[in-house]
């Protein structure tokens, strides 16, 4: 089986106000310095255009939202012209009045928008009250076509639902993307937020395994503090990474520091593994039929 590389990518970025334009330009440099050394396909991570906002209830953040298309759209679509890559991006959707979205938008070297998914699962806890903000996804889990392949692409709290992953795969994902905000609480212990991180990567390594697929994810990295005075803020834990389809880590990130991860994937030793660990043959779909229930009583 002939070889089929190529190469993929991710930004890792801290965010130290709601400036878009800067946020914005600061991802394109790094997305510039990764597509001069040949880099065809680049994540983002999630909500880049801003401060994490969740962090707090507060009806004024929904002004950070915007249309799609729309501002964001127009600008990183030129980049993906210019760069002639594919770009993963994840944006604050305002989809009409009083409905938001958390979106990821896919630009396949162009300024034409290739594809969306709205997030699906839509966390709410202590720190993260995305519930307040976004209205859970309704385009299920459909792959977004595009030179490269078929983007598998998912946010953040949907990393952690093997469903999610299985879905994407069995439409024919080629690749999992996780654009990513997710950090510790600062009054955790080490060993607490050791255990958070490690569970972290091994759910998502797990997807990688389960469907023999290669899986990128971006996380933002730094400290973002709360707006409202004793909330402790958050630490983006940052170690965004690269998977190879047997879970193997290809690249990793560092946990404090902005970085740009790039590794080259061949894509046929994807079919090879498929061949030898055949999932997909031997599933019981028979016997599953309690997995659409809430819970089996």
């Amino acid at each position: 089986m002939a070889s089929k590389m190529l190469k993929v990518g991710l930004v890792q970025q801290a965010v130290a106000d709601n400036d878009k334009m800067t946020n914005w330009q600061k991802s394109a440099d790094q997305i510039a310095q990764l597509a001069a050394d040949g880099c065809e396909c680049i994540l983002l991570q999630e909500l880049h255009s801003t401060l994490y906002f969740c962090q707090t209830e507060d009806t004024e953040a929904f002004d950070l939202a915007e249309p799609i298309p729309g501002p964001a759209t127009d600008f990183f679509g030129e980049v993906a012209e210019k760069y002639n890559i594919v770009l993963v991006t994840s944006l604050f959707e305002k989809r009409g009045s009083g409905l938001y979205h958390n979106t990821a938008v896919v630009f396949d070297r162009s300024r034409e928008i290739a594809g969306k998914y709205r997030k699906m699962h839509i966390p709410d806890d202590p720190g993260f009250y995305e519930k307040f903000y976004f209205t859970p996804g309704d385009m299920g889990f459909e792959p977004i076509q595009t030179s490269v392949g078929k983007l598998g692409v998912l946010v953040c709290w949907d990393q952690w639902y093997p469903e999610a992953a299985r879905l994407m795969a069995m439409r024919g994902a080629d690749l999992l993307f996780y654009p990513t905000a997710i950090g510790w609480d600062v009054t955790d212990t080490q060993d607490e937020q050791e255990r958070q991180a490690g569970a972290w990567q091994t759910i998502q390594r797990s997807h990688a395994v389960a469907n023999s697929v290669p899986v990128i994810v971006a996380n933002r990295t730094g400290f973002e503090a709360s707006p409202v005075d004793g909330d402790p803020g958050i630490q983006f834990w940052g170690q965004s990474f690269i998977a190879g389809p047997q879970g193997e880590i290809l690249a990793l990130a560092g946990k404090d520091e902005e970085q740009t991860l790039m590794v080259e994937l061949d894509m046929a030793r994807t079919e090879k593994v498929k061949r030898i660990w055949p999932y997909f043959r031997d599933r019981r779909i028979d016997a599953y039929d309690d997995i659409t229930k809430r819970w089996r009583d």
